[in-house]
């Protein structure tokens, strides 16, 4: 088994956001040199995720921060810095994703992409690419 560990930093421009890190993440699976197996995906902050879901219509990723914005509002928390919200969309939306690989490439749906989903930005975030398997 193949084991390759790629890194890269991601600079959000907003509060909240979905960033297309698909094109970032399939050139650590393309340089990995591994054939089949799997990519994880994981982002080492508390205020920030990573999901996979369409990337053709930017609306759907508009849509997806407005009604996480309305499930979760910025408001009153115990927790005093003032980001908590920022806290509980993360951790909604989740911190890792584990995507095949095929042919020595990310294997995606058609319309899907891969997002890092800013909820505390502007910020330089890092993203964590495992890809492991056969050669």
């Amino acid at each position: 088994m193949k084991a390759y560990r790629g890194e890269f930093e991601v600079s959000t421009g907003t509060r909240a956001q979905l960033v297309d890190i698909t094109s970032r993440v399939r050139e650590v699976v393309r340089g990995s040199g591994v054939r089949e197996g799997i990519c994880q995906v994981y982002i080492p902050h508390t205020t920030a995720g990573v999901t996979v879901n369409e990337a053709a219509d930017p609306d759907v990723a508009a849509d997806i921060i407005e009604h996480l914005e309305r499930l979760v509002p910025r408001g009153r928390y115990r927790h005093r810095e003032g980001n908590a919200d920022a806290h509980i969309k993360a951790s909604l939306v989740g911190f890792s994703a584990a995507l095949p690989v095929f042919g020595g490439d990310l294997a995606l749906g058609t319309w899907q992409g891969v997002f890092l989903c800013e909820f505390d930005g502007p910020r330089r975030r890092r993203v964590w690419v495992t890809v492991l398997g056969s050669g």
